[in-house]
């Protein structure tokens, strides 16, 4: 099964492609998608969608996860994210692709056996699950592959 993890932000979001059979999970790409912080809202939105469909095109994914907002030290950025996280979230149900969300203290949690886990737990978490040489450059493509990971974990329950 073909794994889409979305790490969401306005600036930069992470993308993680992994590939699940059975218990065995590789990782297949990770990037991000950047918007252009000059461009007015609508804008910046519209280019995420164009890179993010175009993504999609490509990945092919049947599960798709993406975490959910779980801050509000600052609203304006909270809000940015929404945005985004919107756009991420209409494509993906336009397409018909099931998505699971997770907050961060879930997905650590998953991951590590530790909700208040760190980037560096997360990492090697990541090495281990992925079978990977180094952890994922940038953060947020490692964020996302471990989203992704967690996706693989969860769809034996839901039977997805």
């Amino acid at each position: 099964m073909r794994i889409l993890g979305v790490d969401p932000g306005l600036s930069t979001t992470g993308i993680g492609v992994i590939e699940a059979e059975g218990d065995s999970l590789s990782a297949l790409d990770w990037m991000a998608i950047t918007s252009d912080t000059a461009l007015p809202l609508s804008e910046r939105l519209q280019e995420i969608a164009a890179d993010f469909e175009q993504i999609l095109d490509e990945a092919k994914p049947e599960l798709a996860v993406v975490e959910q907002i779980f801050f509000a030290k600052n609203e304006k950025t909270a809000i940015n994210v929404a945005h985004a996280r919107g756009v991420y979230l209409m494509l993906l149900g336009k397409r018909g692709i099931p998505v699971l969300e997770v907050t961060p203290m879930q997905l650590k949690l998953a991951i590590t056996g530790d909700g208040a886990a760190d980037k560096t737990q997360m990492g090697t978490m990541l090495l281990r699950w992925l079978k990977l040489d180094a952890v994922p450059t940038p953060a947020d493509a490692a964020d996302a592959l471990a989203l992704a990971v967690y996706g693989a974990h969860m769809r034996k329950q839901l039977a997805v």
